[in-house]
């Protein structure tokens, strides 16, 4: 069994403030949907980040995640968010599952996701060690062995 994730990081009063301080710049950068803004101050954005990240992950910039993909910068997520206009109980299919961290959010903010990974290293990792398995049960991950696909950012469809 690996290490899991949560082991590997803590959401003290450092990391707290922090996302306080990032939650604050997107609304000044016009995020105005407060359910977005509430599901991203209660997802830690640095446990799907390498813990040597711990200290820079809440800077408004992607970061590399591993297979020559990166997690979006949190603008990028709360955009996508927000443009989605999601209401709890509405499902959503994401193409590119990366780290987790998008379809966390759209998981907190009551979505029921599915979300697809073509990148085989990515998708062990998030089915090994996901920190909210517990809380996100409407949160589905699913493996696509062949996806001609090229996109530079995750696709997010919602279903009606």
């Amino acid at each position: 069994m690996g290490t899991s994730i949560l082991s590997l990081h803590t959401d003290d009063y450092r990391t707290k403030g922090l996302r306080k301080q990032l939650i604050d710049s997107l609304a000044e950068k016009g995020i105005s949907d407060e359910l977005v803004l509430e599901a991203m101050r209660n997802i830690p954005r640095h446990f799907f980040l390498d813990p040597a990240l711990d200290k820079i992950a809440y800077e408004d910039r992607a970061f590399p995640i591993g297979e020559g993909q990166t997690i979006s910068q949190p603008y990028t997520v709360a955009y996508q968010s927000e443009l989605l206009n999601i209401t709890p109980g509405e499902r959503v299919l994401e193409i590119g599952t990366g780290s987790a961290y998008q379809a966390s959010v759209l998981a907190e903010m009551g979505a029921e996701v599915f979300t697809i990974e073509r990148q085989q290293k990515l998708y062990d990792k998030v089915q090994k060690s996901y920190p909210f398995a517990e809380r996100h049960r409407k949160l589905y991950f699913f493996m696509v062995m062949v996806l001609k696909v090229c996109l530079s950012m995750p696709l997010l469809i919602k279903c009606w």
